[in-house]
């Protein structure tokens, strides 16, 4: 039930989502774009902030008013679903996870000249902490607020040292120049894909904000934890524009890299070491604690023991990426591919709100229920599409 004080929870829960949103893979994908779309760009992002909020909306609202976490919905749905739902959480969020922590290595590696590994095993470290105090969610909620602050402020600096045509870009929102599909799949993929959507969702059950008395502020929640990443996005977006509007080429081996670079000279290369460092390890966190929240509800040792599965979570992330690595490319595929969660996720999400048996004598917004079978349409078109034409682009 919804009560007094719940600000910080709110604001927590909407900072965990946009922060496991705002990774290497995010700032990677966003520079990519920028650089193949330039102004045209804008139009992609505008429609995945449409995208992103009717899922969100649905997803977030369904979760709260059945007072369960997605997984246990799904399986109410159709027995087997739901441990179909945690497989692919869990296979999504550790792939991505390895990414994030090699984000984290990179970003020591610039901040401190740390060498790359070193900088993962200290992230890593890091992440583990906050899993061990006593209070991990309130550790967690403060430590994705902090770092949501510092990216964005950071980031709008080199924005503003970037002199990007902004005119240009507002024009090109609504009428860009050319209509990019994987772009947009792949930034849907990166933001609400996978195990992302359900990171506030899930925060605010385990924190007891649920029932349809919590529904206005779980809304309120989940709209601005997507308004944060767009923020995020819109501000990295501009920035990168700003540079290649000048005619500089970026290195494609770190494109956000070379964005900070260019922008602001070393002064920027620092701030992207922070800004990455920021990205890479609240992703960590978020990623793990919502991809065991996924299978925590299966049985009473997961339940008992979630913390040091999520501390497990870590450690095999950190040890994947000292082994095998995480390029640029993968990065970008990644986030396609999880994309491709989405309209199975939110299309169960959809059904369980029209049954009784699991949402009681909750309504669901008639908008909503058309807004999300859009999505769920549009991104089962998309992601079949990317997966056939886009993505084999990637590696020729």
């Amino acid at each position: 039930m919804a009560k007094k004080g719940n600000t910080s929870l709110l604001l927590g829960a909407a900072f965990l989502m946009a922060t496991s949103a705002i990774g290497p893979g995010f700032l990677t994908q966003t520079t990519v774009f920028t650089e193949k779309l330039l102004a045209s760009f804008s139009f992609v992002i505008l429609m995945s902030i449409i995208i992103d909020i009717g899922a969100q909306l649905n997803i977030w609202r369904i979760i709260a008013v059945s007072e369960k976490r997605a997984q246990d919905i799904a399986n109410d749905v159709l027995p087997g679903l739901g441990y179909l739902l945690a497989a692919l959480i869990v296979a999504g969020g550790l792939a991505f996870n390895v990414g994030n922590i090699a984000g984290a290595g990179l970003g020591g590696n610039v901040l401190l000249g740390l060498d790359i590994k070193v900088g993962a095993l200290l992230s890593g470290a890091v992440a583990i902490g906050i899993f061990l105090v006593r209070e991990a969610g309130k550790a967690m909620d403060h430590f994705a607020q902090i770092m949501g602050f510092v990216m964005i402020g950071l980031t709008v600096y080199v924005m503003f040292t970037a002199q990007p045509p902004v005119g240009e870009a507002l024009m090109k929102t609504f009428a860009p120049d050319q209509i990019d599909i994987l772009a947009i799949i792949t930034l849907v993929g990166g933001t609400v894909g996978g195990y992302i959507t359900f990171a506030g969702g899930h925060r605010l059950i385990d924190a007891g904000l649920k029932g349809k008395e919590a529904l206005p502020e779980v809304t309120r929640s989940s709209v601005s934890a997507i308004g944060i990443a767009s923020i995020m996005r819109i501000f990295l977006f501009l920035a990168a524009l700003g540079v290649v509007a000048q005619g500089f080429t970026l290195d494609p081996g770190n494109p956000p890299a070379s964005v900070f670079r260019l922008a602001a000279g070393d002064i920027g290369y620092k701030i992207f070491g922070i800004v990455m460092w920021a990205a890479a390890v609240t992703s960590v966190v978020g990623c793990a604690y919502t991809s065991v929240s996924f299978i925590r509800t299966f049985h009473p040792t997961l339940e008992k023991y979630h913390n040091w599965i999520i501390i497990g979570f870590i450690t095999a992330s950190t040890l994947v990426f000292i082994s095998v690595g995480q390029p640029v490319k993968i990065l970008v595929l990644v986030g396609s591919l999880n994309a491709l969660i989405l309209p199975l996720a939110l299309g169960v999400m959809l059904v369980a709100a029209h049954r009784a048996k699991i949402v009681g004598d909750y309504k669901h917004p008639l908008w909503m229920t058309i807004f999300g079978i859009f999505i769920v349409i549009a991104m089962s078109y998309m992601g079949v599409y990317s997966l056939v034409n886009g993505i084999p682009q990637l590696f020729k």
